[in-house]
């Protein structure tokens, strides 16, 4: 058998780089090749390694994988400093999540003092016949603003982790189910089954039936991006294309929608430009179930994750199941992004955004670290724009997915300048 030989470690820099090499070709290494880079400059020189034809993989080295034994794994000074970043990042978002959850409860058209508020919380089955205020005040926090304010925590989540899974897949920072057209391709398949059933004589779809029609265009949607992205290898006219294709979807919608009755359009029209009104402990029961389970597995596939973020071909010879796990990033994005059209419509720049500004505190790309981060920042970015949106011109309300995009679209930006900055 014939042997080949590598070097142990990637380039080693030297002190002799300049500062802003130096900076560019830190940036330019995963981390885990940036710390053995690290480590080959205190340490003593390690013996070459030996691999042969059968595992030479993409020219990436990567030590064979046993039963219970450990990849990509981190020295403990990197693991310690991640662990660090993590906690501090999740009590900051935590204390943010009470923070805005308390002021989701207590802000609105209608306002109470803390002893009325207090009263209608804890009292959900009461009776308030001698103190109208109080009934009233109930039936808004736990008819109205309660249902809302879980479905905004579990579908800002969910967003997220769709967004998190898009730009992994397709290895590009600015994907996203709205980018990409996928969160239009939903509110087409759903406002279309609306406007049919409610014409032929107001007939009722279920929640679930809902979900499965949105999951339905979402799939067909992602069908089109997956044939564009084999024939197009760039990533901007990828980005383009599902924007077109984002244009043609809505362009659909709204043809569709002015052949609906007078009495359903304007819930049409409201669902359709993105908004979290009208959610129900029922809405709730039934979205909760496919968010909850779609977001376990995505922090089973963590490691997986991490893998395939350093390459397909490194990810095989680590022993990744590729074919697997493109099928279940596509399923888990297609359905978590379907969740969020069905009772809430389109929503921008959410899952651009949130994963990068989870990185941002991280300082960091591992997966194991940024998919829980993501579903909670997710569910506090959402909380926050819901709130202004509900609050700002009250008792008008805002499109959710307007106050989405003006604090979206420039952390989105900001990527994009960064990247040009990163090539020159």
């Amino acid at each position: 058998m014939e042997l080949h030989f590598v070097d142990a470690g990637e380039p080693e820099i030297t002190p002799e780089m300049s500062k802003k090499m130096r900076k560019k070709h830190r940036e330019a290494l995963p981390e885990e090749q940036l710390l053995a880079a690290k480590t080959a400059n205190s340490a003593e020189p390690a013996a070459p390694r030996v691999r042969t034809a059968e595992s030479s993989g993409a020219g990436r080295l990567a030590d064979s994988v046993g039963e219970g034994e450990e990849f990509l794994s981190l020295p403990q000074s990197m693991e310690r400093r991640q662990l660090k970043h993590f906690f501090l990042a999740f009590l900051l978002l935590f204390a943010l999540l009470l923070l805005l959850i308390w002021l989701n409860i207590v802000l609105g058209s209608v306002n109470a003092n803390r002893a009325e508020l207090r009263q209608a919380l804890l009292n959900p089955q009461a009776d308030f016949s001698a103190e109208p205020r109080i009934d009233m005040l109930r039936d808004i926090l736990w008819k109205i603003r309660l249902p809302r304010l879980c479905g905004v925590l579990l579908l800002g989540g969910a967003l997220s982790l769709s967004g998190f899974l898009l730009q992994t897949f397709f290895h590009n920072p600015i994907a996203g189910p709205y980018i990409l057209g996928i969160s239009s391709g939903a509110k087409l398949i759903v406002a279309l089954i609306l406007v049919v059933l409610l014409s032929a004589g107001n007939i009722r779809i279920s929640s679930f039936g809902m979900v499965l029609a949105a999951f339905s265009g979402s799939m067909l949607c992602m069908f089109f991006v997956l044939l564009i992205s084999r024939v197009v290898h760039s990533a901007s006219v990828l980005v383009v294309s599902g924007v077109m294709i984002g244009y043609i979807c809505s362009a659909i919608t709204d043809f569709v929608i002015t052949f609906a009755d007078d009495a359903s359009v304007v819930n049409l029209h409201n669902w359709s430009r993105g908004s979290f009104s009208g959610l129900s402990w029922d809405h709730i029961k039934v979205m909760a179930g496919p968010v909850v389970l779609c977001s376990l597995f995505v922090f089973l596939l963590s490691k997986p994750l991490a893998a395939y973020r350093l390459g397909e071909n490194y990810a095989r010879s680590v022993g990744v199941n590729l074919r697997f796990l493109r099928l279940s990033l596509v399923f888990l994005s297609s359905m978590l992004s379907a969740c969020v059209t069905a009772f809430a419509g389109p929503i921008s720049f959410v899952g651009i955004a949130v994963p990068h500004i989870v990185k941002a505190l991280l300082k960091s790309s591992r997966p194991l670290f940024v998919a829980p981060l993501c579903f909670l920042c997710g569910s506090v970015f959402c909380l926050a724009c819901d709130l202004i949106a509900r609050t700002a011109f009250a008792p008008l309300e805002l499109s959710v997915s307007s106050v989405t995009a003006v604090f979206g679209a420039p952390i989105v930006i900001a990527v994009l300048l960064r990247r040009s900055k990163g090539r020159e």
